[in-house]
């Protein structure tokens, strides 16, 4: 299909690769902003113009129309009484929901991972152990343990749980500051972790959704005190 650029000078520039293979405008267009949104080239409360949108994507105002709507869908964009578009914002009440819903479904992709895991899963998952061991940077180690999550819902091996988890790990990447900054996470969570991996290993299916579970209370409960506190 070929590549397609995105405008010189375009806050998109870095997102090319996004446009190219398959799909149609409107997804690709989806695609690119989406990734704006919660990497903060698009911050929460932006208006989302769709003649400014188009220009800078390098397309016409019909497939970025279609495109924020999609992303309404996913709740990332608010449409507003009069059709305009704004980044939606991330309140406290939107962080318990998703550590609500995250809880129950991780506890739920460990538990089928402990079932239906391979070996190449247990080998990624062991050497994402080893890459956070060695990682000193919060912002590092907060990528690895999405990486991390990934594999083990894709170990899952059901598409509807990866589909649900895939939209969680939307929101949470727009938490902003991530639980590593806290003084001793690290540790805790590579711990966590390292339990975690060992259940799903011995396949006891019943351990690794309490562990999984329990590994997301416990970043809930940080990441409220890290609101809540100056």
């Amino acid at each position: 299909m070929g590549t397609r650029r995105i405008p010189e000078g375009s806050r998109f520039a870095g997102y090319s690769r996004l446009l190219s293979g398959s799909g149609s405008a409107a997804e690709r267009a989806a695609a690119v902003l989406r990734e704006a949104i919660l990497d903060g080239t698009l911050p929460p409360s932006s208006w989302l113009r769709e003649t400014e949108l188009a220009r800078e994507l390098g397309m016409s105002r019909t497939p970025v129309r279609e495109a924020l709507k999609r992303l309404a869908a996913e709740g990332l964009v608010e449409i507003t009484a009069r059709q305009a578009a704004v980044v939606a914002r991330m309140t406290l009440e939107d962080i318990l929901e998703v550590y609500a819903v995250r809880e129950t479904l991780e506890g739920l992709a460990a538990r089928l991972a402990a079932r239906h895991r391979g070996p190449d899963h247990l080998r990624r998952l062991e050497g994402l152990l080893s890459r956070m061991e060695r990682s000193e940077e919060p912002s590092g180690l907060a990528a690895l343990n999405l990486e991390f999550h990934r594999v083990i819902r894709e170990a899952a091996r059901n598409r509807y749980l990866e589909r649900f988890l895939a939209h969680v790990e939307f929101a949470v990447r727009r938490f902003g500051r991530t639980t590593f900054e806290v003084p001793g996470r690290p540790q805790e969570a590579l711990d966590e972790h390292r339990r975690l991996v060992a259940a799903i290993a011995a396949g006891d299916a019943g351990e690794a959704e309490r562990l999984a579970v329990g590994h997301m209370r416990r970043a809930r409960e940080l990441r409220i005190r890290m609101l809540l506190e100056p």
